[in-house]
């Protein structure tokens, strides 16, 4: 890896031509992520891409008519000071405001950079690209959001918010709030069961730990396993699944952990207000995502969790 300072000037136009290509390309990675669901920002990226597409070609115009025909490959990761950046076919489903938000620390990335490879050159030419190169990249910013202005009418940009929520509940929050819901609810049986059979704090938390932990990686797998996402549009099956197994643990563990108190009748107590918090939340949750009623949803969430726990206390009570 080479340092920014050693780089000679035809190498510094190089590594200019390589970097514009790959903002061009990342640009229209973008665009197209977008497109199906949030087809006015794509048409925005693909504007900005445009734009990188005739810095690159006028860099190398430069670099041909100072430097010949050969142009050689020379990449970020080739030279230290640049920030390592994630594969966009890795970060699939694309979040709309992390893109926005990458889109911006690029611009900014690309200006510092020709502001240092103006201060190495001492061609006039050369200088004079790159100072007018350092403008556009200062008014990109304000290009972007007259782009916005254009594609991005007041009513279409609600459409694509009400479409980035609706992806962020089908994605995130379902599967988060299936588990949190098995893991809560589901859980309280064995765990209460065995507090009233055993009287014993330490008996009690490890049938909710190993409860809570089974629940989980089998909610998990189940999830991730239901469909592929492709047509559903609920996202990457992996992803959705950890979500799904790790909320379903959490709800588990949740009123699993007052066991860890040793006085039996304060666990007890801990625990059971624990319940009426992680049912609760969950009440809000459905509220806030769902479209549920509040008290429709307590009530639905409340009368499940009842019936469990009723369960739990007559087995182990038995």
């Amino acid at each position: 890896m080479r340092s920014f300072d050693d780089l000679s000037e035809s190498e510094i136009l190089a590594l200019a031509i390589s970097l514009e290509e790959e903002d061009e390309r990342i640009y229209s990675d973008y665009a197209e992520g977008l497109r199906t669901d949030f087809p006015a920002s794509a048409a925005v990226f693909e504007g900005m891409r445009e734009e990188e597409s005739g810095h690159r070609r006028r860099l190398i115009e430069l670099f041909r008519l100072k430097f010949g025909e050969h142009i050689p490959l020379i990449r970020r990761q080739d030279v230290k000071g640049f920030i390592a950046r994630k594969p966009i076919w890795l970060m699939r489903p694309l979040a709309l405001e992390h893109v926005r938000e990458q889109a911006s620390m690029m611009e900014v990335e690309s200006r510092q950079f020709y502001e240092r490879a103006v201060e190495r050159t001492h061609d006039a030419g050369t200088r004079q690209l790159l100072d007018d190169l350092i403008q556009e990249e200062r008014s990109h910013e304000q290009k972007a959001e007259a782009l916005e202005e254009d594609k991005l009418k007041p009513e279409i940009r609600l459409d694509e918010d009400e479409a980035n929520r609706r992806l962020f509940v089908l994605q995130i929050v379902q599967p988060g709030l299936a588990g949190l819901m098995d893991g809560s609810v589901s859980t309280l049986a064995p765990v209460f069961a065995a507090a009233f059979a055993t009287h014993s704090s330490w008996d009690a938390f490890r049938v909710g730990l190993a409860a809570s932990i089974g629940a989980g990686i089998s909610m998990g797998f189940a999830e991730a396993l239901s469909d592929d996402g492709s047509l559903t549009g609920r996202g990457h099956p992996w992803a959705r699944g950890g979500i799904c197994g790790l909320m379903t643990a959490l709800g588990g563990v949740g009123h699993t952990l007052p066991f860890l108190i040793p006085n039996f009748r304060g666990a007890m107590t801990a625990a059971m207000i624990v319940v009426v918090v992680e049912l609760g939340i969950i009440s809000w949750i459905r509220h806030k995502y769902m479209d549920s009623p509040l008290f429709s949803a307590a009530v639905q969430v409340g009368l499940g969790g009842l019936l469990v726990f009723g369960a739990g206390v007559l087995i182990g009570s038995s």
